[in-house]
């Protein structure tokens, strides 16, 4: 739908419609015709179509030769990386990630706070046949997920506050904040999250977090630790959970991070 009743003195309708269809198109990974996001965004065509074809001139969008549908491209990830402090992370982050991958036999992905949600903004995928891995740009719910608590877990008080309020606001519900405390409390204590995933049988999620110069908690790396049923997975939990415990604490020290006294 289209933005109504923003708050400002100033307008500019076409960056509006613009955004518009990257919302709507991130919505849908098959792309879509002009009529289609005309219809979604309760637009006529004519105020799309100029708006399109000049993303597409920047190279923001691109058209398929068979479909002619329209998809988002790499350069809006690839400004966003570019632009905030996710480069240097992911930099400092993927040799670490590559060699936890092969030694452990496990996928891992990289999530930071992205407003009221956790985003993943690096993966790798351990080299055998059978994985589980998040697509880069996939989000996380920030209050419940292993990944998210772990960042809550080691924000600051003002900061978890900020999250979990924006969490609220985008999911259009309450959070139960004794309940929320308590488990950031426990994480805290174990300096890490470990606990079966509450959406894939079989996966035991693992995270811990990544802490940069400031001593400020940027980010939190988490192994979906797959157990199969013929034993066949290369470390059991507990190395793992030692190897990701090691990993992080080397992608902070790459940060600049020193622990205190």
């Amino acid at each position: 739908m289209p933005r109504s009743g923003l708050k400002g003195t100033y307008a500019a309708p076409a960056i509006e419609k613009a955004f518009e269809i990257f919302e709507l198109l991130a919505t849908r990974p098959e792309g879509a015709l002009i009529t289609e996001m005309a219809a979604d965004l309760n637009r006529t065509v004519g105020e799309l179509f100029r708006i399109v074809v000049v993303m597409e001139q920047l190279g923001y969008l691109r058209k398929s030769e068979t479909t002619d549908r329209y998809t988002v491209t790499y350069k809006l990830l690839d400004i966003a990386f570019r632009a905030t402090p996710s480069q240097d992370l992911v930099r400092a982050a993927m040799p670490e990630m590559q060699a936890l991958a092969i030694e452990a036999g496990q996928s891992c992905h990289l999530v930071v706070a992205n407003g009221g949600r956790g985003m993943v903004v690096a993966r790798e995928e351990q080299p055998g046949t059978r994985s589980f891995a998040l697509r880069v740009g996939s989000h996380v719910d920030i209050v419940q997920s292993c990944s998210g608590q772990v960042i809550l877990a080691f924000s600051s008080l003002q900061r978890t506050e900020r999250i979990v309020r924006a969490a609220e606001e985008e999911q259009g519900r309450s959070v139960d904040r004794e309940w929320l405390a308590e488990r950031i409390a426990a994480v805290r204590r174990a300096g890490h999250d470990s606990r079966k995933s509450p959406i894939t049988r079989g996966v035991t999620d693992i995270s811990f977090p990544i802490f940069g110069f400031d001593r400020s908690v940027v980010a939190a790396l988490t192994i979906p630790f797959v157990e199969f049923i013929d034993g066949s997975q290369k470390v059991d939990m507990d190395a793992a959970r030692r190897m990701l415990r090691n990993a992080t604490a080397r992608i902070s020290d790459r940060l600049g991070y020193q622990p205190g006294d």
